[in-house]
């Protein structure tokens, strides 16, 4: 019997090219418009794709490459939403944005994302991941004057990801990735109805699921949070034990250059374990080396069969020639464990 291999991926968002949104940026505002957009996103979905089989990894994303933001995209393609008269939040309780604005009951008005997934299912023969936001972290990126209540909110959310999460299992996708960096802020919501809502989202999946917690994108203001949480990271503790309760099958978490401890990852038994390797705050490439180190630390706390290497976060705001490098890293590094 052949040795278990640990399978590569990134956790969602990969650099967009110039000639088709500004780079560096969350928000980056796209240089086309009509069908030469449309044209122009399928053609970054299928770069993004033959990039990411060229650096050698496992399991292929989509890049973002269709979407402006993460979160902000999925919310464009809803009714009772106003997009026009945005009014200010405090967003993870780090940094303000104007955010669009919650006036009637959420509800899908067509499909969002699913013909990015059958396109991504026709350019590759590996396994595909897509990621759509979670339901809390949806509740933190906007301004609701409708629900009156963040929980009822996030279940609205909930149902409606469900919908879409259907359709993309539908479509070919391997595995559905719910982002919730939210996760690692409101622990008591998390507690009372996060992991509740999480589970109403992927509710009757048969494909993979997954949530990725990180500590945000590499920004100022992420950076600057980091610096204060002190000499260890604690945050996981919080939200494990309460996920490994959960149906959900994999957890995406951050880990290299974090002040994370590895023995957290002894909390979520039994759950695939997708361990950050990729810094996405800084242009230092990572050695295959370090890669190699940080995953043979986490397999102290969880088998090879449950093991995933994987980056902290998106790789959205770094230049596209540092994302292809630290893609190829992760790919040698993950490949000096098998």
């Amino acid at each position: 019997m052949k040795d278990q291999k640990v399978l590569s991926t990134i956790s969602g968002s990969l650099p967009k090219p110039k000639w088709l949104a500004e780079t560096g940026k969350l928000w980056g505002q796209w240089k086309l418009t009509g069908t030469k957009l449309q044209k122009a996103k399928l053609k970054a979905l299928k770069q993004t794709v033959k990039d990411q089989e060229t650096c050698g990894l496992s399991i292929i994303t989509d890049g973002e490459q269709t979407r402006q933001h993460f979160v902000t995209t999925f919310i464009e393609n809803l009714s009772g939403v106003d997009f026009k008269n945005k009014k200010k939040v405090r967003i993870r309780d780090r940094y303000d944005a104007m955010v669009p604005v919650v006036k009637s009951k959420i509800r899908r008005k067509k499909n969002i994302f699913v013909n990015d997934a059958k396109h991504l299912r026709k350019l590759t023969k590996l396994p595909i991941k897509i990621s759509i936001p979670g339901p809390m972290t949806m509740v933190d990126t906007l301004y609701d004057d409708y629900y009156g209540s963040r929980e009822k909110l996030a279940w609205r959310f909930a149902e409606v990801l469900n919908e879409e999460a259907k359709l993309l299992e539908k479509a070919g996708v391997d595995i559905i990735q719910f982002d919730e960096p939210a996760f690692n802020v409101f622990f008591d919501e998390v507690e009372k109805w996060g992991v509740k809502t999480l589970e109403r989202a992927a509710k009757g999946l048969k494909c993979k699921t997954a949530v990725h917690i990180c500590y945000g994108y590499g920004i100022e203001a992420n950076i600057k949070w980091k610096k204060s949480l002190g000499k260890q990271w604690l945050q996981y503790k919080n939200v494990f034990p309460k996920i490994a309760k959960s149906k959900i099958n994999q957890v995406s978490l951050e880990c290299i250059n974090s002040k994370v401890p590895m023995s957290l990852i002894s909390l979520l038994k039994g759950k695939d374990i997708l361990v950050g390797c990729i810094d996405v705050a800084t242009q230092k490439v990572e050695k295959p080396k370090e890669i190699y180190i940080v995953l043979k630390k986490a397999l102290k706390y969880t088998s090879k069969k449950h093991l995933y290497s994987c980056s902290n976060c998106g790789l959205i705001t770094l230049p596209r020639k540092i994302a292809l490098q630290k893609m190829r890293a992760l790919s040698k590094g993950t490949n000096l464990l098998n």
